[in-house]
């Protein structure tokens, strides 16, 4: 059913018809839409332009409608409407009669659109929360398990300093914080209404939209019907926030994927997210983190496509804006996705403790720690830096350790370096002289965790 025939003489052309439509991906939205309607035909009844008999009536044949949605969304894909709203109108047509005809009084597909589209965001932003939560929750006991599992830090993926697992995992925990908070940052500006704007400036009946947006569960209505049916900063904002936190998990599964390495072996992955090969039976490939990975690729083109089709818009409402939905539902959906799936890997890792000591000890993670030594000792930095690093070139020459070196060797590049160096220069002497706040020493990392805890209600 078309919702605009009375001003045309001919049809549309079939190769228009199915250039234009948008159900086949908008039907996502029937839900939203259905709400949406019930609440107009309320606002309608109270502002006597329909009776109230008549909203109980339409409200009766929607909730059916919602019905029969749950039980096979699917059997709207084999409609011949234009999009879910025609969808939605025809069938309620199709049930009351006439009737059905009144409920679009005042109402255009414009704000019809932006209202459904800001329901489904509000709806998808909790879930979402829930899922990075959860998230966070496993980095965090993650953290508490293996609060002892010294590993190598790394700067341009070379050995650098020595840190702990749990110190790792507490890092992923502040970067999901923020997404977090720029979700929450999302919510709070969408969560205006624009229904009741009409098609572009206002609507011409009686209407409150202040306490329609309130009985759709929004903070308020929007200010400018103009702008209302304009407005897609919120898909650009939740598609911005994707794109960062979906960054996010790609790091995460990076360093996963390096970890599980044969050349790291600090780690192993479970059976249950791994896949063989159909020629080397020995591998076992992280297939579930190199597909977060590149999937991170598929959310950051979604944002920058929205940001290209909004650039030139002129206010207001321009059919361009059609192609704000299929790469944000595409978006959300992979992100939920990558967020259950990193979740089931956190689960379900095995950490290899002496792997991941043996490759701190190997890697003179421990060389600033001579330098500082030093400095203590009146050596400024840069001349306790250079002995540092001739102390390194040694070590390497003589297939040692920093630790294994003999304190005579030490002398030869500074009188100034007693046996007390060695205790200076152990791992665990590395992790706890940063005590500083965000530093890895044990004392920070429980206070880290603690926090973390209590902001999340783990107990």
């Amino acid at each position: 059913m078309a919702l605009w025939g009375g001003r045309f003489i001919n049809e549309s052309h079939e190769l228009f018809k199915k250039f234009n439509t948008s159900l086949s991906f908008d039907y996502i939205l029937a839900e939203e839409d259905i709400t949406a309607s019930i609440a107009w035909s309320k606002t309608l009844a109270k502002s006597n332009i329909i009776t109230k008999k008549e909203q109980i009536i339409i409200e009766s044949a929607l909730l059916e409608l919602l019905i029969e949605i749950r039980d096979n969304t699917q059997d709207i894909l084999t409609s011949n409407c234009e999009d879910i709203h025609s969808w939605v109108e025809e069938n309620l047509i199709n049930k009351i009669g006439e009737l059905g005809k009144k409920l679009h009084t005042g109402r255009s597909r414009n704000d019809q659109i932006t209202t459904d589209l800001k329901l489904w965001c509000r709806n998808q932003i909790n879930i979402l929360l829930k899922n990075i939560i959860e998230l966070q929750k496993n980095f965090i006991l993650s953290a508490e398990c293996n609060h002892d599992v010294i590993m190598p830090g790394y700067t341009h993926l070379q050995r650098a300093q020595p840190i702990t697992f749990s110190y790792w995992c507490l890092a992923y925990v502040e970067m999901l914080r923020r997404d977090v908070s720029r979700l929450k940052d999302v919510l709070k500006r969408l969560n205006t209404s624009p229904l009741g704007s009409g098609a572009l400036s206002g609507t011409a009946w009686k209407i409150n939209r202040e306490e329609l947006a309130s009985s759709m569960g929004f903070d308020s209505a929007t200010n400018n019907a103009l702008d209302s049916v304009s407005d897609r900063d919120y898909v650009v904002e939740l598609l911005s926030s994707a794109s960062i936190s979906m960054m996010h998990l790609s790091r995460f599964s990076e360093d996963i994927i390096f970890f599980n390495s044969g050349e790291a072996n600090f780690i192993e992955l479970s059976d249950l997210i791994t896949s063989g090969s159909s020629l080397m039976p020995q591998k076992k490939n992280p297939d579930a983190l190199e597909l977060i990975r590149a999937k991170c690729g598929r959310v950051h083109g979604s944002l920058i496509s929205i940001l290209v089709i909004l650039k030139s818009l002129p206010l207001s409402y321009n059919k361009d804006m059609q192609e704000d939905k299929e790469g944000l539902f595409d978006s959300i959906k992979t992100w939920n996705d990558c967020l259950c799936i990193a979740i089931l890997v956190l689960k379900n890792v095995k950490i290899k403790k002496q792997s991941c000591r043996k490759a701190a000890e190997e890697g003179y993670s421990n060389a600033t720690e001579i330098a500082d030594y030093l400095v203590k000792k009146g050596v400024s930095f840069r001349e306790a830096h250079n002995i540092s690093g001739q102390l390194v070139l040694r070590a390497i020459s003589e297939k040692k350790s920093l630790n294994d070196l003999e304190l005579s060797t030490f002398q030869i590049y500074s009188h100034l370096i007693k046996d007390d160096i060695y205790k200076n220069i152990t791992l665990e002497s590395c992790l706890e002289k940063r005590s500083s706040k965000g530093g890895v020493a044990a004392a920070q990392v429980y206070n880290q965790i603690i926090k973390a805890k209590k902001r999340l209600n783990i107990f």
